[in-house]
């Protein structure tokens, strides 16, 4: 029962799950504002092309 009891093998698989959910979760968050800020640079771009400047 000791042996049991002190095992923590299964620790690290949680942990490792619980750091993929937090990441999952900052990606959720960041990748609206990561997507409107590459739009808005293409869009800039694609401007200065058609412009010839």
């Amino acid at each position: 029962m000791k042996k049991f009891f002190k095992d923590e093998s299964g620790a690290t698989a949680i942990e490792y799950g619980l750091i993929a959910a937090a990441m999952g979760l900052a990606l959720v968050a960041v990748m609206p504002l990561l997507a409107t800020a590459i739009t808005d640079t293409f869009t800039t771009l694609a401007g200065g092309i058609s412009s010839g400047s």
